[in-house]
């Protein structure tokens, strides 16, 4: 079982900058054209599943600051539910407002309309505690949306399936899907990365790792796909400078995730009109 050296950056907008060396080396590039970090733009026409994904946007009330995240649309019977991390949704210690989910964003548009949250949810523990590495097992989050006269899916498409893995799964195959920014990254376009990745460590429902990918900032909460299904969101990297980078996913798999997804769906079902 691979263990994590817990050297590690939340992936904010502001808290990366690009480096200039390659830090994931060429021969472990999986992704067709990847650049240094083993990202490329994803191609026209976005397919089904890339368009379910799309831009999440947050605001700080304490800074002030615009919080730029990744976000897909999850499978649910209220059909209005979005995943992306907690770190987006609740961050040091304090709730983000103003949350917006922009599905299938590309290049400033918005072919799929601008949806805003009436509400989020996070673990609790992820409320609760400061910062630390113990709370990246449950760095994920849901929002829920406001139906535009229909909910969410009716006008994306079937949200995509979790796929609940167990604690010490392996996955093969993976792929990565955001919206980096920062130098040489425009923040506005969807990328992908093929990636492989293992358990990385043993508590909790545990955590993903590929060393395939090196996630830059804004790729946080953006979707980890595997054969139709999402297995986990973006959560953190190492700093960019390590030139031998990875990204750390949280898995959707234990009874925290599982509760917070029915809670989640309940409320929004109950909200939604007749």
């Amino acid at each position: 079982m691979l263990r994590l050296v817990l050297s590690l950056t939340l992936l904010s907008p502001s808290g990366l900058t690009g480096a200039a060396e390659r830090s994931v080396p060429e021969q472990r590039v999986l992704t067709p054209g990847g650049d240094r970090l083993g990202y490329a733009p994803v191609t026209r026409p976005h397919t089904d599943q890339q368009r379910l994904t799309g831009v999440l946007m947050a605001h700080d009330p304490v800074s002030g600051d615009v919080v730029m995240c990744g976000g897909t649309v999850i499978g649910s019977r209220s059909r209005s539910l979005v995943l992306t991390a907690a770190h987006c949704l609740h961050d040091k210690g304090r709730p983000l407002r103003r949350v917006v989910f922009l599905p299938g964003f590309d290049r400033g548009r918005t072919p799929l309309g601008v949806w805003p949250a009436v509400r989020t949810w996070v673990p609790p523990r992820w409320r609760n505690r400061p910062y630390s590495t113990d709370l990246l097992p449950y760095d994920i989050g849901l929002v829920g949306v406001a139906p535009r006269g229909e909910p969410l899916e009716a006008v994306t498409g079937p949200g995509l399936r979790p796929l609940r893995t167990a604690r010490g799964t392996s996955l093969r195959g993976l792929e990565l899907l955001g919206y980096p920014a920062g130098k040489r990254y425009p923040g506005t376009r969807l990328y992908r990365c093929l990636g492989d990745a293992a358990e990385a460590v043993g508590r909790g429902p545990g955590l993903l790792v590929t060393r395939n990918c090196h996630a830059p900032a804004g790729g946080s909460g953006g979707p980890a796909l595997h054969d139709g299904a999402v297995a986990g969101v973006v959560s953190s990297s190492s700093p960019l400078g390590d030139r031998r980078g990875f990204t750390v996913l949280t898995r959707l798999g234990g009874r925290v995730f599982g509760r917070m997804l029915a809670e989640s769906d309940r409320w929004m079902r109950l909200r939604s009109p007749a």
